[in-house]
């Protein structure tokens, strides 16, 4: 990936984490990338949302040690 190809993947990631943010979905920047990297492979965004949503009803929320990292 060349230079450019590379700050522009970047402010995308920059821009949809930031919306994420105002959203409140409580998603991390790495979390983000990966959705948005399966979003381009062609999976279904309205399912991802629906395996976030149910993964997160199944997990206990993250102790407060482990979201100071």
């Amino acid at each position: 990936m060349d230079q450019e190809a590379a700050r522009t993947a970047r402010d995308s990631l920059d821009l949809a984490f930031h919306m994420s943010n105002i959203l409140e979905t409580g998603l991390d920047r790495h979390t983000l990338s990966i959705l948005i990297a399966l979003c381009e492979m062609g999976i279904n965004p309205e399912s991802l949302a629906a395996v976030v949503k149910e993964l997160r009803r199944e997990l206990p929320p993250p102790s407060s040690a482990e979201t100071a990292t």
